[in-house]
């Protein structure tokens, strides 16, 4: 009888340690206003919420996305685990679906927004790992390294020559 109950008491601790684990999979970043969080909402081209300038299927992926949350909050989604590429990759093909999103929700009152690090169709699609930017990047560019994909990026090497670093015209990239 022991033994039946110490198996049943581990396995009862078990589950509830992978449940535990599975409840939020956001990696926290330490940034102030930062809270994991994983939200039901509405991918949606933000261009259209904000101003009404429509186009069909979130401009096929020219546009900035966000999630719609349930109570009207338009939150911008932004990326986690691709520095500097946004979440269109990630995202369009679930423009106008629900998912579920699990990530960091910073609720910087000035400009709230979601880094999103899983997704999945909602309500119980399978989840994926936001970083279909780089992967369709090296896709792309096979001869270029895609870890940092922002140095060797020819609209990104265009941008700086034509228009400086950080869009100051005239500053080298070594200043």
């Amino acid at each position: 009888m022991k033994i039946k109950s110490f198996a049943l008491i581990a396995a009862v601790t078990a589950a509830g340690f992978l449940s535990a684990q599975s409840a939020n999979a956001a990696d926290e970043w330490g940034i102030e206003y930062e809270e994991k969080a994983r939200v039901e909402a509405k991918v949606v081209d933000l261009l259209c919420e904000v101003t009404g300038d429509c186009v069909e299927q979130c401009g096929a992926g020219t546009r900035q996305l966000g999630l719609l949350l349930d109570d009207g909050t338009l939150v911008p989604a932004v990326k986690n685990f691709d520095p500097f590429a946004g979440t269109t990759d990630d995202l369009i093909q679930f423009c106008g679906k629900r998912i579920v999103a699990d990530g960091l929700m910073i609720k910087d009152p000035l400009m709230p927004m979601f880094v999103v690090q899983f997704r999945r169709l909602a309500p119980d699609g399978e989840w994926g790992r936001a970083n279909n930017f780089t992967k369709n990047w090296a896709k792309s560019n096979p001869d270029k390294p895609a870890n940092q994909w922002f140095r060797h990026d020819a609209e990104v090497l265009r941008l700086v020559e034509t228009q400086g670093v950080y869009g100051i015209p005239g500053l080298k990239a070594e200043e």
